[in-house]
């Protein structure tokens, strides 16, 4: 009997120990997400929290967090009392968690920020603006293959399985430099800002791309980040290249099914791209593919460094955004002011296209070459050590293996399909063969549960 006792105190203290764990390194992280998630989907998506709640936050162990929203334009989220934490909105800055940082010191940083320019984009035509020339939508294209092209936009947003809910909010499909089909879901609009989640990266690759044009940076010099010039362990041959191809070789864990460093940084971390920085080196740099959100965030903090702050927060709305025509595009920031250069970016899907639209003209845009002439290139070419040719330089690839070509994400799509991509099913899709973009935005849980490969062959069906 004291032999079974003592087998149940152990186990007993070890169940314990596992809770407490748990809760110490899981609550935050779900607080974090859910106050994060609450904040900016309300104050920038212009949503309800119930809308919120009952989507984004209704996800597996998500529901557990208590979600309140309080006068000052700020979230505060808990679990079972356990745990609590706060997003802040800010004008221009969007939501920010409040991180090893106080909520007062949060709101009296003080950045210099864009002027917005004042104009209406429903007076200007596509695609500086939103007004689409009749021709685009009634005679560019016979009946027949806009019905269909109807139909295949139509289809996203069908649900197979009532337990697989796609949750797809917006189609938008641009032909040959013109917006020829979109929908939207109930309670969407072409102006509902959406979120990009690692589509920021595409953002955040495009911007290190301009400062390479300008002189600012250079791709195969070691990265300039101060703190790996006198490390030992080999991260001062990191180069701007390795974090574009995600080949650092740093030792930083991308999961999100618990806490992990890709959590720890985005929802407990005030400095993103200090913390992924002080990481150590895993592998030699440019030996090993592995998708990392905090490469990216490193990437941010160089463009920060290369700016200064006195450019910096404006940099990407005057020299990107604002040019092609992307006004409600939001950068938003962590505790530290710096852009979440892997994940936070909220953009109308018109914009996202517009993005898109971007790329496929090889960087150039109403005569402005905003990247170098060869970036499009660079950018689309597989990185060497990833398996299935399947990424650039931040962009995602259908190139596949340069020994077996048919080893690809999407096989039965075009070889030169390139894409941003996101979590829950965030997509710009670029065919450069066929002069087309599409976006698809939505809540997908799991992301398997959208077939892109059809969708994408339906759309291509129909503008043959």
């Amino acid at each position: 009997m004291n032999r079974i006792k003592r087998i149940a105190a152990v186990l007993l203290v070890i169940t314990l120990s596992y809770l407490v764990y748990y809760c110490w390194n899981a609550f935050p992280i779900l607080t974090g997400y859910s106050a994060k998630m609450a904040c900016s989907c309300m104050y920038l998506g212009d949503r309800t929290l119930k809308s919120v709640e009952e989507q984004e936050l209704g996800n597996f162990p998500l529901k557990l967090a208590s979600v309140e929203v309080l006068p000052d334009s700020s979230v505060v989220a808990t679990v079972a009392g356990m745990a609590k934490q706060i997003a802040v909105y800010r004008p221009g800055l969007g939501c920010t968690l409040v991180n090893e940082i106080t909520k007062e010191a949060l709101k009296k940083q003080v950045w210099q920020l864009p002027s917005v320019p004042r104009l209406d984009p429903d007076t200007i035509d596509w695609p500086m603006g939103d007004r689409i020339p009749v021709r685009n939508l009634d005679s560019a294209m016979p009946n027949q293959r806009k019905l269909l092209l109807q139909q295949a936009v139509q289809a996203a947003f069908v649900n197979l399985r009532e337990e697989q809910p796609v949750r797809t909010r917006a189609v938008v499909v641009v032909h040959k430099g013109e917006l020829v089909a979109e929908q939207y879901a109930p309670g969407f609009d072409r102006h509902h800002r959406q979120l990009s989640w690692s589509m920021a990266k595409s953002i955040t690759g495009t911007l290190i791309g301009m400062l390479v044009k300008e002189g600012k940076l250079s791709l195969n010099q070691p990265a300039p980040v101060a703190s790996w010039k006198t490390a030992t362990d080999g991260r001062a041959e990191i180069t701007l290249r390795h974090l574009l191809q995600q080949t650092s070789g740093l030792d930083f864990e991308e999961n999100y099914s618990k806490a992990t460093d890709a959590t720890n940084m985005l929802f407990r971390k005030a400095d993103m791209a200090s913390y992924t920085a002080s990481h150590a080196l895993k592998v030699e740099p440019g030996s090993n593919f592995y998708y990392s959100s905090g490469n990216s965030n490193i990437l941010s903090g160089i463009l920060r460094n290369a700016l200064g702050d006195s450019l910096y927060h404006r940099y990407p709305y005057e020299k990107l955004f604002y040019k092609l025509g992307m006004y409600s595009a939001v950068m938003e920031t962590d505790a530290s002011g710096n852009f979440v250069g892997s994940s936070y970016v909220f953009a109308s899907p018109r914009d996202w296209a517009r993005l898109g639209l971007l790329y496929l003209q090889n960087g150039n845009w109403n005569n402005e070459q905003l990247l170098p002439e060869n970036w499009v290139q660079l950018a689309t070419q597989p990185v060497p050590v990833a398996p299935q040719g399947e990424y650039g330089f931040q962009i995602w690839l259908n190139a596949g293996n340069p020994i077996g070509s048919s080893n690809r994400k999407y096989p039965n799509l075009p070889a030169d399909l390139y894409y941003f991509s996101g979590y829950e099913g965030q997509q710009v899709l670029m065919i450069p063969s066929k002069e087309l973009v599409i976006v698809r935005l939505g809540q997908t849980a799991n992301s398997q549960w959208f077939d892109t490969e059809t969708f994408v062959n339906r759309i291509l069906t129909a503008l043959q």
